[in-house]
């Protein structure tokens, strides 16, 4: 026998309590008093009711869904940089925590910006978190200007500024080279990162500072994260700067790139060339020497990333700048 669909009217019957009191509990509003939320939810439970989505996202004017917008290629982000699997899973995890949904889109050219912003304007989400931001990228502010939450990994270039749960990459880097420096290492290089974004230039920063202290000479290349701009960075490095005794790589996959291409050279890691890299991520534990670097907690960055943003959607109040340690983790390359 085909049982009937329970209503809002059925729960409220149930539960002795008005139709507009059922549709307060389900909407979330706080306006009930504990014994009818109750005797509510109780009802619910024994008949089996499951709100109409559509009906209440007319009520509510939300989703339930929010947005990781990352401005990559596609290739970039689902390659071996195990950063981005990273935010998305902790991002993932405190949105299923929040019985939320995740919308996943790359922003790289100005049609996918114009796309993603027609879909936020049209309340398809909740709010937008942005993750690798490069230089003064219009998206975030746009999107702020629309009155839609948004928060950032990082802190954004430019006059812009939004909430965001970043590293400190400057504080990374220092320590990083500060080790090479008490291990009597004295022509320290780096593999720069992008200088157009803020994790680039901060972690050029903390290895310049770091130098400073020391009053020992900068020998700089820049790459752009990845593994292969590791191997052309180092190169040039062993073509401008052929005696530094250490590399520090603002990037594990540069890293990688750094101790491939000292390889080919014949330079022994670390006996003639120590090396660290940043990020820690699982590949570290399995390069040949395995990679001394600066720990970042990228699970944690997503976690707190989706938490800062439920919670502006919400209408509560966040940290506008949260920055998480880091932590230098040593193994055999350096």
């Amino acid at each position: 026998m085909h049982r009937t669909r329970p209503t809002l009217e059925s729960v409220a019957l149930h539960a002795g309590v008005s139709r507009a009191t059922v549709s307060r509990v389900v909407n979330g509003s706080t306006r009930v008093g504990e014994d009818a939320r109750e005797a509510v939810q109780r009802a619910i439970r024994e008949l089996g009711y499951v709100p109409n989505q559509a009906a209440r996202s007319l009520v509510t004017q939300r989703t339930d869904s929010f947005a990781l917008v990352l401005p990559e290629e596609p290739g970039r982000v689902f390659s071996d940089d195990q950063f981005f699997p990273g935010v998305v899973r902790g991002v993932s995890q405190r949105l299923e925590e929040a019985d939320k949904q995740l919308v996943l889109m790359m922003a790289r050219s100005p049609a996918s910006r114009d796309r993603i912003e027609r879909f936020a304007l049209a309340r398809h989400v909740d709010g937008v978190m942005v993750a690798s931001v490069h230089g003064a990228d219009p998206l975030p502010a746009s999107l702020a200007r629309m009155g839609i939450p948004v928060v950032s990994n990082e802190r954004l270039l430019g006059p812009v500024s939004l909430p965001y749960v970043g590293v400190d990459n400057t504080g990374g880097a220092a320590a990083a080279v500060r080790h090479l420096v008490r291990s009597g290492r004295t022509r320290i290089a780096t593999v720069a990162g992008p200088q157009d974004m803020v994790a680039g230039i901060d972690r050029l920063a903390g290895y310049r500072a770091a130098l400073d202290e020391a009053r020992l000479p900068a020998a700089v290349a820049v790459g752009d994260f990845t593994q292969e701009s590791g191997v052309a960075a180092t190169r040039e490095l062993l073509r401008e700067e052929p005696g530094f005794d250490a590399v520090f790589a603002a990037s594990d996959l540069m890293a990688v790139g750094v101790l491939r291409a000292l390889r080919q050279a014949g330079r022994r890691v670390p006996d003639d060339v120590a090396v660290v890299g940043f990020d820690d991520i699982e590949t570290a534990r399995y390069t040949d020497p395995p990679l001394t670097t600066v720990r970042q907690p990228i699970a944690h960055i997503g976690r707190r990333l989706a938490h800062q943003l439920l919670r502006l959607a919400s209408g509560e109040p966040i940290e506008p700048s949260l920055v998480l340690p880091t932590e230098l983790v040593l193994r055999e390359s350096a």
